[in-house]
């Protein structure tokens, strides 16, 4: 299927089947390139004040529930209970059928179902 450029309405009805499941995270952002794998208890959003230096986004994408980042050797726990992705007015989202797109000024999303069994 070939991606298909969605509202953040759509992306949000859509995203939403995926909760109670393993997701996969792929975060590109300049020569940076991270994995992390979420149990994706629920999704929310968050809505901060924009920081002076406009590094702090307005809106954030909140992917809750036990996490796990790829080291070099190994997974570790996340921090929290809870991924967060920045979102801009400008984001764009995309969806083909298996994987999520979030483009934003930063980076690149991928969000995609794990094949994995428990976290």
């Amino acid at each position: 299927m070939e991606p298909q450029f969605l509202s953040i309405e759509a992306f949000n009805e859509l995203i939403n089947q995926w909760n109670g499941k393993n997701i996969i995270i792929k975060k590109i952002e300049m020569d940076d390139v991270d994995m992390i794998r979420v149990e994706l208890d629920h999704i929310s959003y968050s809505e901060e004040p924009e920081g002076m230096d406009g590094y702090v986004s307005k809106y954030a994408l909140l992917l809750n529930g036990y996490g796990e980042t790829l080291t070099a050797d190994d997974f570790q726990s996340l921090p929290n209970m809870t991924y967060e992705i920045p979102l801009e007015d400008t984001s764009l989202y995309e969806y083909n059928g298996n994987t999520f797109i979030i483009t934003t000024d930063r980076g690149v999303y991928q969000i995609s179902l794990s094949g994995a069994g428990p976290l």
